[in-house]
């Protein structure tokens, strides 16, 4: 696995842990830099850390809040 790949991941735990977690990740990223992008996407969508992801707990959030207002009044 080449450097750079390696110091990303001590960077980030959660893609450290991802790739222990999904052991065939060592293959694709051993093989060269192009398959980063893909694990990183991957692990996103699994911990669920995407801009999208945020937006939903966001919304979700504002919803429970607007629920307990209207149970008060």
């Amino acid at each position: 696995m080449q450097i750079d790949i390696q110091m990303r991941l001590l960077k980030n735990p959660l893609l450290l842990r991802y790739l222990r977690e999904n052991a065939y990740w060592y293959k694709y990223l051993h093989r060269g830099r192009e398959a980063y992008p893909f694990f990183e996407k991957e692990m996103k969508e699994h911990y669920k850390v995407r801009m999208q992801d945020k937006i939903e707990n966001l919304a979700q959030g504002l919803k429970m809040v607007q629920t307990m207002m209207d149970v008060m009044r």
